[in-house]
């Protein structure tokens, strides 16, 4: 029996550490976010305005950083599972993955709703 190529394992390492890199980024976005609101409201006391309301960023940047929590959780299990079929030996076969294209779609509806808000501030 034909020894398994290590550079098809080193392959999926790289793709699931691209995985927790794009976890820990919605992670840290997601902070980001969630004091946007209290920087808001500093910006307009420093100027002598009356106080903004931040709440959406905050529940806003808590989605965030529950969605990168779930995509770390998510590509750790798709990981596990690639591992086991290559020892398996099964074949491999490409396919888009749905947790990636669902990320892609809520991040543009996000994208989207934060332009919208952000150009209806004044």
């Amino acid at each position: 029996m034909d020894e398994p190529d290590p550079r098809v394992y080193f392959a999926a390492e790289r793709t699931f550490l691209a995985w927790i890199r794009t976890g820990l980024a919605l992670m840290g976005f997601g902070f980001v976010v969630a004091r946007f609101g209290l920087f808001l409201n500093e910006l307009s006391a420093a100027r002598g305005g009356p106080p903004v309301a931040h709440g959406y960023s905050q529940w806003v940047g808590i989605a965030l950083i529950g969605l990168g929590v779930a995509l770390t959780g998510g590509s750790a299990s798709m990981h596990v599972g690639t591992i086991r079929r290559l020892n398996r030996r099964e074949p491999f076969v490409g396919r888009p993955t749905g947790l990636g294209m669902a990320i892609a779609v809520l991040l543009v509806a996000i994208g989207v709703v934060m332009m919208t808000y952000l150009g209806l501030m004044k």
